[in-house]
């Protein structure tokens, strides 16, 4: 099983967004994929999660193509997004937000493990169950919308900045969740990150893009280590 992109190719617009772009990403990988704003790197993400067409090429996961999927479809079969913070429902309380994933899935016996496992994991969500999704800081709505998507037991998962706006030590925390995550449950992440040293440091292997058009593909390891990247994309 795994996510294989080949001559991916998005439009927004009139304008070009991703340009022809191929990488692997096995099962129980996590792969970063970093760029400057403008990149491509939502685009890219959003196409993958069928919330936008591609021009051409294709993406497959388990050997299935998965463009032009709707996104509830690929939910079901085990593909979950994770917008930047966005995805939760602000107007519902963070158990109504929890449970909406289970209202497809038969096995309730289940959905109730699934939540318990996602409380444990964000204990603070445990903590909030009766307030509004809208009443939680940042760092605990990622909290939500990571454990609500977890509830869907999913194999590949897609995460758009989850590290946007949050305090340095929440993202870090975030940050050895997710990785923690790919281990325990054998999952597949594809995570864009603004936040490329983080990203790195956690993935197995990284993604460069670079208007639209990928400048490398590499372990992570060997990308943290690399002068250009680390001159063009870390800092320093």
């Amino acid at each position: 099983m795994s996510l294989v992109v080949s001559n991916l190719t998005i439009d927004h617009g009139a304008i070009r967004a991703i340009n022809n772009v191929s990488f692997t990403v096995p099962q129980g990988q996590l792969a970063a994929i970093i760029g400057s704003n403008g990149a491509g790197k939502t685009t890219l993400l959003r196409t993958l999660s069928g919330l936008k067409e591609a021009a051409s090429g294709n993406a497959s996961w388990n050997g299935i193509s998965i463009l032009g999927t709707r996104p509830e479809d690929l939910a079901r079969s085990g593909i979950m997004h994770v917008s930047d913070g966005k995805s939760v429902i602000a107007e519902l309380t963070v158990k109504e937000n929890l449970a909406l994933p289970g209202i497809w899935r038969k096995d309730k016996k289940d959905v109730a493990a699934a939540t318990n496992e996602a409380i444990e994991l964000f204990p603070i969500l445990g903590q909030r169950l009766s307030q509004s999704a809208g009443a939680l800081s940042g760092g605990e709505r990622q909290m939500l919308a990571i454990g609500r998507a977890l509830i869907a037991r999913p194999k590949l998962l897609l995460l758009d900045e989850p590290s946007l706006g949050l305090a340095p030590l929440i993202v870090e925390q975030i940050f050895q969740t997710i990785k923690s995550l790919v281990k325990k449950m054998n999952l597949t992440v594809v995570l864009v990150e603004q936040n490329a040293m983080g990203a790195l440091k956690i993935a197995d292997e990284g993604v460069v893009l670079n208007l639209g058009t990928v400048v490398a593909v590499d372990s992570a390891e060997k990308l943290l280590n690399d002068p250009a990247v680390r001159a063009a994309y870390l800092g320093f």
